[in-house]
């Protein structure tokens, strides 16, 4: 494509920062300590990638993608060329999803000092959490892991990638995509939904979130939408809280749902039994306003303290919208 157009942007991090993983659904990856990512900005097609260079600085560059190299299925009836305003969209999302620009110094003095965050701060120096590029994908993603295993949910998650969203080439499972947008999920029969791994109606349900979010009745980027989300049959606090700290960056939003958290407290607070939501709350209830942000970082750190410990037994009050 002749004179693709380029934008590029150099940051330093205010704290101590690296790329870490790919997202799940593999549309963001992560190779060679540089993140990739296809995506689809009001109809125009980029390529944005992130890498480390020297004195602690992230470099970001944007491309514009020639549209005929892009394989439908896509959401827009005609792809066209990105534009400098788009192309810095992109650089602005990948930045929000690294979490480049998060200045962690007020966080780290709060708690460095506390005798289960403050081991985990000094082994994790340059902990970030894991952030959705927009908010729609954190929303989407949440339902397609309700009530299933984290493994299996990536699974669903990529079929639908796999199945709908936008690919650059025609290289296979090698080949750069993009998530679906809601307009084009909106589009779907639920049959075709279950198809991919969903639930009846958890398959219902995500095409409901992608009407409302497409026709414009729902702004999944506005916590002020979120009882109308929370309406919506199947969808539990559980998900909306994900869509929080995921798809918009809330740092007191914890799904405390999560059967992550569920065992962890369990643990940490010697029940010999899995929390309750309500015990799970409790817990991280001295970390407001930081406790989405503080069970991310305890997921993160003591995640082997579960895995390898003896199988806790749930509580008899036991009722979540989630189960990882």
């Amino acid at each position: 494509m002749a004179g693709v157009a380029t934008l590029e942007v150099e940051v330093r991090p205010p704290s101590p920062f690296r790329l870490g993983r790919g997202s799940t659904d593999r549309t963001l990856r992560v190779e060679r300590r540089v993140a990739s990512r296809l995506l689809t900005v009001d109809c125009a097609p980029v390529v944005v990638r992130a890498w480390p260079r020297g004195g602690g600085r992230v470099a970001f560059r944007a491309v514009a993608v020639d549209p005929a190299a892009v394989a439908v299925p896509v959401a827009c009836e005609e792809l066209r060329p990105a534009g400098r305003a788009e192309l810095a969209v992109a650089i602005e999302r990948l930045r929000f999803a690294l979490g480049v620009d998060d200045d962690m110094a007020a966080f780290r003095r709060r708690f460095h000092r506390d005798p289960l965050l403050g081991p985990l701060l000094r082994r994790l120096p340059d902990f970030r959490p894991r952030r959705r590029l927009w908010p729609w994908e954190a929303l989407a993603a949440a339902v397609c892991g309700q009530l299933i295993e984290a493994s299996r949910a990536a699974i669903i998650e990529r079929r639908i990638v796999g199945r709908w969203g936008a690919r650059l080439g025609d290289q296979g499972r090698s080949a750069f995509r993009d998530v679906p947008p809601a307009a084009l999920i909106a589009g779907r029969a639920p049959a075709e939904l279950q198809s991919m791994g969903l639930s009846g109606g958890r398959s219902v349900a995500l095409r409901r979130l992608a009407l409302d979010v497409a026709r414009g009745r729902s702004d999944v980027a506005d916590s002020a939408d979120d009882p109308r989300l929370l309406a919506v049959p199947e969808i539990g606090p559980w998900t909306v809280q994900c869509l929080a700290l995921f798809g918009r960056g809330e740092a007191d939003s914890l799904p405390a749902g999560d059967l992550g958290y569920i065992k962890l407290v369990g643990h940490l607070a010697g029940l010999g039994r899995r929390a309750t939501v309500p015990e799970v709350e409790e817990f991280y209830a001295p970390y407001e306003p930081y406790r989405g942000l503080v069970g991310s970082l305890t997921l993160a750190g003591l995640r082997g303290i579960v895995s390898a410990g003896a199988p806790l037994r749930l509580s008899s009050e036991a009722r979540v919208d989630r189960a990882a």
